[in-house]
């Protein structure tokens, strides 16, 4: 064995019994070396009641550890609301880290990407090392708390051996103890502890957080250092070659984690468990995909069906109760304060705002809880695993095909989803190719367009439009990894598979809680802007008799009709350059749920029958054939698919563009709504072009 395990993903294949064979699998070897002192830190002084280093500064703990070992939400357990999420400085790596009290003292926590080697492979890896290690420009840690899953501790013990070479004061946390004594496979912590020379070790419960005050005890009583486990020899990060450290030692580590195994009597064990019979049903090529699928419609319906009755009533009931309230406060001012352009601003524009993010919560909240669900109870590393070959093409793993799927449900919680991939550059690229999933907001605009043009085969035309979105995404996905991505590789797929637990309610909702503020805090600030902006344009009017401001009467005669005429000449290589379609995309990029009122509007026509509308009947129909056949020369059904195919590509709303820029900044967001703009452009016009001489 000369090279780290990391980069023979055969070494994490054996996702059952893990720590059975281990040891004998490795050579037993004299141990010639010597043991060695306590690891000395820095030194710290007391200042103001808090303990801090010499320059003055918070002690600084780095958590880290293999994924799918309940560090993260260990990490949660112990600082609860004060933990936040952050981009690592320069990347879009996600790290949470929060001040922790302890005793009079402030401690900084840092919560690291899951990572199995400190020779990392991928940008998040790369973030957990240099964390651990205080390399690029990284303040070096204080303490490290390493997190060893008790299911698979013959690995863990590997990866605990590269950490205890830094030479810095490390105290362990063993997470999956109640798993591991259902499987036969118990740890005995003093014992333990022993066998590594007097490592401290606290036995810990990330779901429950039990544990959590015994274990910041430990860490409080070894910043001065802790025992470096005989066989290991310290190192200093800054001094050596990283990769040739990690290779070099590997044997060396293996022979350790041996030694090591043997003292605690971990005996290979043969008997099958319950996750060895479950995952012959979920991890087999055919029932695996069935079941997989199953679970994704699931989903799809929990973020659609359930959540959809929870949006009407906040966009209906909630909004009328607010708005009478708005009314009622306004009235006090005067009988005429409700006429006023401050009164429309608050009602159509703060209160837009507030209900168009309040609209979101139920998808978000639903997928929150189902992610956390199919995350915690070790499913989702199955369905990564049975999808995994169906990515391959774009260089992806099985990981990224739930938010994809859910994208077709909602875009908005499908980015949410992607924090569930550990590569930052798989949650960007993923992240981009979301948008592209036709989300059920847009199967209103495809019904009024279908039916309006082509009725006896709207069926078809509506079932086409999402082949062409799986197209689109398969496409721009080989265009993003031929050009952005192109260090984006198909690399064996290595990943342990967690056993199969109960996740705890109480814990689960409290980490939905804390992702939905999240996004609240994010998206709100953006969404009520633009929505504010959307207002004031409608306001201004631009002709003699068009009203006063924050009173126009027709809104073609307001600075947003000036501009949708504006915007129209550009559609004319796509075949519909008309006002009306130009007015209802741009309240498509706020939400595409308003794109078919947005036209009724433009064409004044009354929304009360809204099955009429919706199908493309009436009037509304006429006058859409009628204005799409004037502008494309009477080329109206090509141009009518062009505007579906624009519809269908562009930026899906400005909630999807506020998620983004919080989860990856604006830079990738930026990048997104150009590159969908170009694409939905690009794809319009070669559709209208050609299907005029089809059709």
């Amino acid at each position: 064995m000369s090279d780290d395990p990391h980069s023979n993903p055969n070494n994490y294949s054996d996702h059952s019994n893990h720590a059975r064979g281990f040891a004998a699998l490795l050579p037993h070897k004299h141990d010639k070396h010597s043991d060695h002192a306590p690891m000395p830190s820095k030194p710290c002084c007391d200042t103001g009641g808090h303990r801090v280093d010499s320059d003055g500064s918070h002690k600084r703990v780095v958590f880290i550890g293999n994924p799918n070992v309940g560090k993260s939400s260990l990490f949660n357990a112990i600082l609860g609301t004060k933990a936040r999420v952050m981009n690592a400085p320069g990347t879009t790596v996600l790290l949470e880290e929060g001040e922790y009290d302890h005793d009079g003292s402030s401690w900084d926590l840092i919560d690291t990407p899951g990572t199995y080697s400190l020779l990392p492979l991928s940008p998040d890896e790369q973030v957990a090392a240099d964390a651990v290690m205080g390399l690029d420009g990284e303040r070096e840690p204080d303490l490290i708390v390493t997190v060893l899953d008790a299911t698979n501790i013959s690995r863990a013990l590997y990866f605990l051996a590269m950490v205890l070479e830094l030479g810095k004061p490390t105290v362990v946390a063993l997470t999956m103890n109640d798993l591991a004594a259902k499987q036969g496979a118990g740890l005995d912590v003093n014992k333990l502890s022993q066998a590594l020379g007097g490592v401290p070790i606290v036995a810990v419960n990330g779901r429950t957080g039990e544990g959590r005050a015994r274990l910041m005890a430990e860490v409080a009583a070894h910043f001065d250092g802790t025992p470096m486990p005989k066989g290991l020899h310290p190192i200093d990060p800054h001094d050596v070659d990283v990769k040739q450290w990690v290779e070099a030692g590997a044997d060396a580590r293996f022979d350790w984690a041996a030694r090591v195994l043997a003292q605690i009597n971990m005996q290979e064990r043969d008997r099958v468990t319950m996750s060895d019979r479950i995952d012959r049903v979920l991890l087999n090529p055919v029932l695996g995909i069935l079941v997989f699928l199953a679970i994704m419609f699931v989903v799809f319906q929990a973020t659609t069906v359930i959540a959809g009755p929870a949006q009407d009533w906040i966009d209906g009931t909630v909004r009328a109760w607010l708005t009478s309230g708005i009314d009622w406060i306004f009235n006090l001012f005067g009988p005429t304060a409700t006429d006023t352009w401050f009164h429309s601003l608050i009602v159509d524009g703060v209160l837009d705002g507030i209900i168009t993010i309040g609209t979101f919560i139920p998808p978000m909240g639903i997928m929150f809880i189902m992610l956390s669900l199919l995350e915690d109870s070790g499913y989702l590393a199955r369905a990564a695993f049975v999808m995994d070959r169906a990515m391959r093409c774009m260089h992806l793993d099985g990981r990224a095909f739930l938010p994809i799927v859910v994208g077709f449900g909602c875009n908005l919680p499908a980015l949410a989803a992607t924090r569930t991939l550990p590569d930052s550059r798989q949650r960007v690229m993923v992240g981009m190719l979301v948008p592209y999933a036709s989300c059920t907001a847009r199967l209103s605009v495809y019904m009024v367009l279908a039916y309006a043009f082509f009725r006896d085969q709207a069926g078809l035309v509506i079932f086409l439009m999402y082949v062409a979105s799986i197209v689109l995404i398969l496409l721009v996905g080989i265009l993003l990894r031929k050009v952005k991505f192109t260090t984006l590789t198909s690399e064996p797929f290595a990943m342990s598979l967690p056993p199969y637990q109960w996740p705890r309610l109480l814990v689960l909702l409290k980490s939905v809680l804390l992702r939905l503020w999240g996004f609240i805090r994010g998206a709100s600030s953006i969404i009520i802007t633009m929505l504010i902006a959307m207002w004031l344009l409608q306001s201004i009017p631009m002709a003699a008799n068009a009203g006063s401001f924050g009173h126009v009467e027709d809104v073609h005669d307001s600075a947003y009709g000036v501009v949708a005429d504006a915007v129209a000449p550009v559609f004319a290589p796509a075949g519909f350059d008309n006002w009306h379609a130009s007015a209802a995309l741009m309240t498509g990029f706020v939400a595409k749920e308003v794109v078919v009122a947005s036209m009724a509007q433009s064409y004044s026509i009354d929304t009360g029958d809204e099955d009429e509308v919706q199908q493309g009947e009436g009037s509304l129909g006429v006058q859409l054939r009628e204005s799409f056949d004037e502008s494309s020369h009477g080329h109206g059904q090509a141009a009518a698919i062009a505007f579906l195919l624009f519809t269908l590509a562009y930026t899906p709303c400005l909630a999807t563009v506020a998620e983004m820029k919080r989860q990856f900044g604006m830079r990738i967001a930026m990048q997104s709504v150009g590159m969908s703009l170009v694409i939905a452009y690009v794809l319009a016009i070669v559709a209208f072009q050609l299907f005029r001489l089809i059709l």
